[in-house]
């Protein structure tokens, strides 16, 4: 499930917590909640980055599809 589906699943407080550390490493809680509400963390999935030692990255175009949504754009798949 790509991000635009996702995102609005999230609880506002993870909304906001992610819009706030846009391009910071995600919690391991917040990578779950994602799960939960459906987004599956693949490898092809375009809003996925990378995970190592210091968390989970979403790719630079979900970095700039979270800051056009705070900035409230009308968003479509990069």
């Amino acid at each position: 499930m790509s991000i635009e589906h996702w995102w609005p699943k999230l609880k506002p407080s993870t909304r906001k917590w992610l819009i706030e550390n846009n391009g910071d490493a995600v919690s391991p809680e917040v990578v779950e909640e994602i799960t939960q509400v459906g987004g599956v963390i693949t490898s092809d999935a375009w809003w996925v980055g990378r995970s190592g030692p210091s968390g989970f990255y979403f790719s630079d175009e979900a970095v700039d599809w979270i800051e056009a949504v705070a900035n409230g754009e009308v968003l479509e798949r990069p």
